[in-house]
């Protein structure tokens, strides 16, 4: 095995649920706001998925205030504390 294989092995997630287009999740990620961090949830429907292995995001979209709002989230990032799926969609 590569070196470089084995450093990407380690840092993959094996607490993420399975996640499809479609699907309504929230994801809960930290922000760092001056010295202080805190848990931020976005909820919403997921819309595209790219990547793979360590590389693979997704994009979540809802809607705020009545305009659409979009984020894309590497799954595999350490700013993502957790990723719950409320309801699975067909897309």
């Amino acid at each position: 095995m590569n070196v470089l294989d084995e450093i990407v092995q380690d840092q993959l997630r094996t607490d993420l649920p399975v996640i499809t287009p479609g699907d309504t999740v929230k994801v809960a990620a930290k922000v760092v706001e001056g010295n202080r961090e805190r848990i931020q949830v976005f909820e919403g429907l997921v819309i595209a998925m790219r990547g793979g292995g360590i590389t693979s995001a997704i994009t979540v979209r809802r809607i705020a205030s009545g305009v659409g709002v979009e984020r894309t989230f590497k799954i595999h990032s350490p700013r993502i504390d957790r990723i719950e799926v409320i309801r699975h969609g067909k897309v």
